[in-house]
């Protein structure tokens, strides 16, 4: 079964990477009296994917290793784009991650009235003004990489008038993107980041928390390093894109004379054959190329997690992965090969035929059940063991019979013998068709001396096959899913091209009429399962009484370490 999911993360070192490097020397030389306070701000406009577990491992991962602090802070800045649905989401995905922050959730929502009385002082410094510029003027005004930008007509206004202007922008007295407040930086700067910047824009849209007590909301440049201030964060760890930003961070805290935390800049996370944007994975779901956040298919931790993905799994990626300074993309196979291992030490065993044939012994006496010893986990005797039922029907994969079969095929055909796992020697005695011509069921024998076991004769099989017999047997549906995009890039598209153009049409395919043994009867939604011979599977939110459904977490066939083996 699946372990507790907010069971506390381990405390495991990781290899001194470049940013844990800079927290050593940190506390070697007493910059931060020896205080480590990281924090994971996501803007909860959006549910979290695998890019943002990177995130969450290493905020909360540093903050663990080194006996520190670290935040949950919500980013919500934006309230078009942001809703209660997923503030819920992301707690729930960090925790499940394994990550705690006691009692330590914030929101740049709580800093609003803070955030306000600091714009007001830089307009009372004269570095910041009241500037009626629309949006596409502001650009037009920034200059490019190589000239200048012009300074607004309006940078020259009163302090006395910006005070004015922008007390009442707060009251409401103007439309929504009439004005805004900006920083009074320097136009001519090479870093587009400082020409001016915006601090907070005209927008009337209710808040997930403050409702309409605002109509100016901050923009990030000026509120992420307020709140990193007011938290007393010693390293704010952004992704890279943010490198640029740095400047006008320093700036903005350098200007109010406060605390001032350590901006620190890694690359983000990108993975072959999905994308990490979130706006393209809200119009993934909103177009309904996917069935919501949650999709198995999705990148999104809520997606791997229904798909059976395992926290564990995911932490050991991020670990495996490392973190760096430079953009780069991951094969997802080595995404897989982390959540097998993990699998593969937790998964419990059972048996399920996903596209049955009937199998009739015929000496087997009729009526008879046998109960027969199964291992659950040979990586794990601790697992014990389950007993599965055995009787004169009987089911196993129609791709384990050919009637002709050619000479590398050693499983089932007329006149072969093989053994069932956990059971008996059977020979195919007859491949009975339907009308149409199709095998409909095989009528076999089995040796009743081989149970468990060799033949007492010294007699080989070649294959083991995996069954589920018909007593007891459990109906099930089973979901195998691949990669959502055909292209390791799904961005690489022809220029008249959308990405998705990239889709995958067979990315999802549902099986009915799937047979299961019965000791997964009592299972609950996220349940992961080793289906023999089969792969790994999850056990879905849709199942209800009656109506099991699993989704395919992965294949047993593990394609990055065979790439490693040849390298």
């Amino acid at each position: 079964m699946a372990e507790q999911e907010n069971s506390a993360a381990d405390n495991t070192p990781e290899r001194l990477d470049f940013i844990r490097q800079i927290v050593t020397d940190d506390n070697k030389s007493g910059k931060w009296k020896n205080r480590v306070h990281t924090r994971f701000p996501p803007e909860p406009n959006g549910y979290l994917h695998i890019g943002h577990a990177k995130s969450i491992c290493l905020n909360f991962g540093i903050a663990a290793e080194f006996g520190g602090k670290c935040n949950l802070r919500f980013d919500d800045t934006n309230p078009s784009k942001e809703e209660q649905e997923y503030v819920d989401s992301i707690i729930n995905d960090v925790h499940w991650i394994g990550w705690d922050w006691e009692n330590r959730l914030f929101f740049a929502s709580d800093y609003f009235e803070q955030m306000y009385q600091w714009a007001v002082e830089l307009v009372k410094k004269g570095a910041a003004y009241v500037c009626d510029l629309n949006g596409d003027q502001v650009r037009e005004h920034r200059g490019t990489l190589t000239q200048p930008g012009k300074e607004s007509p309006y940078r020259g206004r009163s302090i006395a008038e910006n005070l004015d202007l922008l007390a009442r922008m707060r009251k409401g007295e103007f439309p929504d993107g009439s004005k805004t407040l900006r920083a009074k930086a320097d136009m001519a700067s090479p870093n587009v980041n400082m020409r001016d910047p915006i601090m907070y824009r005209i927008m009337r849209a209710t808040h997930h928390r403050t409702g309409d007590d605002w109509c100016i909301y901050p923009t990030y440049d000026w509120s992420h390093g307020l709140e990193d201030s007011i938290e007393g964060i010693t390293h704010s760890i952004c992704t890279l894109e943010f490198e640029n930003h740095r400047p006008l961070y320093d700036w903005f805290l350098d200007q109010l004379g406060i605390y001032h935390p350590q901006q620190i800049e890694f690359a983000r996370l990108n993975l072959t054959y999905t994308v990490m944007s979130k706006r393209k994975l809200l119009q993934l779901v909103k177009d309904n190329y996917v069935n919501g956040w949650d999709d198995p298919r999705m990148p999104t931790i809520s997606g791997m997690r229904r798909r059976g993905f395992s926290p564990a799994g995911i932490r050991n990626f991020c670990k495996v992965i490392g973190i760096n300074k430079f953009n780069s993309t991951v094969d997802f196979a080595l995404l897989e090969h982390c959540i097998r291992e993990d699998l593969n030490k937790t998964a419990p065993r059972v048996m399920a035929v996903l596209n049955p044939l009937k199998i009739v012994i015929t000496n087997y006496p009729d009526g008879q059940v046998e109960w027969l010893d199964a291992v659950n986990n040979p990586e794990d005797a601790a697992a014990g063991t389950r007993k599965v039922p055995f009787s004169k029907v009987l089911y196993i994969e129609q791709e384990d019979f050919m009637e002709t079969p050619p000479s590398k095929f050693f499983r089932l055909a007329p006149g072969r013998e093989v053994r069932l796992r956990y059971a008996y020697f059977i020979k195919c005695e007859k491949a009975i068709k339907d009308a149409a011509g199709n095998i409909a069921e095989l009528h076999c024998t089995y040796d009743p001396a081989t149970r468990g076991g060799d033949a007492p004769d010294g007699r080989k099989v070649k294959a083991t096959l995996h069954w589920v017999a018909d007593s007891n047997a459990l109906d099930a549906e089973v979901r195998l899913y691949d990669h959502l995009f055909t292209k390791e890039n799904p961005e690489d598209t022809a220029e008249d091209e959308h990405f998705t153009a990239n889709l995958n049409p067979g990315s999802l395919r549902v099986l009915t009429g799937c047979k299961v043994e019965p000791h997964v009867k009592d299972t609950k939604v996220f349940d992961r399962w080793q289906f023999e011979r089969m792969g790994y599977f999850c056990t879905d939110a849709d199942s209800k009484p009656g109506k099991l459904v699993f989704n395919r977490t992965l294949t047993l066939k593990d394609t990055w370490a065979k790439i490693q083996k040849k390298v």
